[in-house]
């Protein structure tokens, strides 16, 4: 199975922090938020990698090169213009293999999540990893019933990790979309599946969750 670490957005909630700085390439500890999932993925077998990107995109082509230094081996999908997390994928697909479901992963998430739970799942539109409501989430997006069939809900919260299948991007007729757009409509009529991560997870998408991570990493919460 082959992976998409999403990459290409500003982060604009960063403020100053990505004026100069891609969102994927701010650090929690040592690593950059990108190299944590780049480690993660080569732990689970996962070595070939589809890196979209768009804002500041050379940055990060020059920081993780061929990914030969992590193992890896990682083709970039560059955006002209932004195409938002569906379209961007829309995009990657030939990269990707065009008709094998794929790992999605947002490159700004922090988690332990263990990768390997996922490589052998061939769902037939999506399967999705959903996490307990942050703070800043309250409202949630899904509920998981006891069969793992994802409806829509406030239950729970897209964690930016799936399995997802090419069909489900393509259902969409637009060349630049976010993803909620098609995978709300696909929850709704009972298509998706999922599974509940209750492990470490942050949407590190402020400065302060950024400070709040890394509390956590330096307390040995997050790995």
């Amino acid at each position: 199975m082959k992976a998409l670490l999403l990459a290409a957005g500003r982060g604009e909630r960063m403020g100053a922090l990505t004026d100069h700085c891609p969102k994927p390439l701010l650090s929690i500890g040592k690593e950059r938020l990108i190299e944590r999932h780049l480690k993660r993925l080569k732990a689970a077998g996962v070595e070939e990698i589809v890196v979209n990107l768009h804002y500041l995109g050379g940055q990060i082509k020059a920081q993780l090169g061929d990914g030969g230094s992590y193992g890896v081996r990682i083709a970039y999908s560059e955006e002209a213009s932004l195409l938002d997390t569906g379209g961007g994928a829309l995009q990657a697909l030939s990269l990707l293999g065009n008709d094998a479901p794929f790992l999605m992963i947002s490159s700004d998430v922090a988690t332990d999540f263990d990768f390997r739970a996922l490589t052998q799942l061939t769902p037939e539109l999506g399967h999705l990893v959903l996490v307990q409501n942050p703070e800043h989430h309250p409202c949630g997006d899904f509920a998981l019933k006891s069969n793992q069939a994802v409806l829509l809900g406030s239950e729970l919260t897209y964690s930016g990790i799936g399995v997802i299948a090419p069909a489900l991007i393509r259902s969409s007729k637009k060349v630049r979309f976010a993803m909620r757009e098609v995978l709300f409509p696909a929850a709704e009529q009972g298509l998706l599946t999922g599974c509940v991560h209750d492990g470490y997870w942050s949407d590190v998408g402020t400065p302060d969750r950024l400070r709040d991570t890394q509390t956590d990493f330096e307390a040995g919460l997050c790995c």
